[in-house]
């Protein structure tokens, strides 16, 4: 759990920037899609039962992409609506253009964009944008996380008896029923929940401090890479369902303090959702 990752120097794009810089506009070009067309109609299809994608998603994408690939055309893609672009260059760019589409499609504003880069497994720069309360998630391997440029630390809470949980539920029905069957048994040993239908905004809220715990078992890249690196700048750490650290293709992740995530572990050794 306490592995490091020693953080490389990034090359910058065409035009001079910085990754972080690039990066940061290509998040703002979604977020004011997505902000603009928030209560507008849109057009929805299914993925699965309870996952959707709405014509708002692939227009964010498309603009996020074109970005991306003007500045940067060597480094590959990994994107949420789109086939993988590899290039061979060891980094790649990892995008969800609206995380939280239910929310979205719902008319509840919560939701956000993920724009991260990669290098191998590992995530090197990371921004989670939320446009509806303007709130920019930043951090570079090495140099902190930060919230609209003020920096940010992991909750210090130090007993699960005070702790605020944040989790998602995902689209696995059984996997989901296992969590909630957890999550019980840990009651009351917690003060409260919150389902946060954003796993990159519950990343970006527990390295914020938001929330104490954030925990999910069902996840794709594009839905951790920059919670991942907000939280472990932030002072914190990701694993998985059995305590190993994550990475970018990790599906489980608690995330936490380390203090935090060893009583979490204690608390919910021997649970179906730990074995699952």
């Amino acid at each position: 759990m306490n592995q490091r990752f020693s953080p490389p120097s990034l090359p910058p794009s065409r035009s001079g920037r910085t990754v972080l810089q690039v990066a940061e506009e290509a998040a703002r070009i979604g977020g004011r899609i997505i902000r603009e067309r928030f209560l507008t109609a849109k057009e929805i299809s299914f993925k699965g039962r309870a996952n959707i994608v709405t014509d708002v998603d692939v227009a964010s994408e498309r603009e996020i992409l074109g970005l991306l690939q003007a500045e940067y055309p060597e480094f590959g893609i990994l994107s949420e609506e789109s086939a993988p672009i590899e290039t061979g260059s060891p980094y790649a760019w990892v995008i969800d253009p609206l995380d939280g589409t239910r929310n979205y499609a719902s008319g509840i504003p919560h939701f956000c964009v993920v724009v991260a880069l990669a290098q191998g497994e590992e995530i090197v720069a990371g921004i989670t944008y939320d446009p509806m309360r303007e709130e920019l998630f930043t951090a570079q391997a090495g140099q902190g996380a930060f919230l609209n440029g003020n920096a940010l630390q992991v909750s210090r809470q130090q007993e699960m008896g005070q702790c605020l949980l944040g989790f998602d539920l995902g689209y696995v029905d059984e996997k989901a029923g296992l969590a909630i069957d957890m999550v019980r048994s840990l009651w009351p040993g917690f003060q409260s929940m919150r389902l946060m239908g954003s796993s990159a905004l519950g990343l970006a809220y527990a390295a914020a401090g938001r929330v104490d715990i954030y925990f999910h078992h069902a996840l794709a890249p594009w839905d951790v890479a920059s919670g991942l690196l907000l939280v472990r700048e932030a002072g914190g750490e990701v694993v998985d369902r059995q305590g190993r650290r994550s990475v970018l293709h990790t599906p489980s992740v608690i995330a936490a303090s380390p203090h935090l995530i060893a009583r979490f572990l204690a608390a919910t050794e021997g649970t179906e959702w730990r074995r699952g």
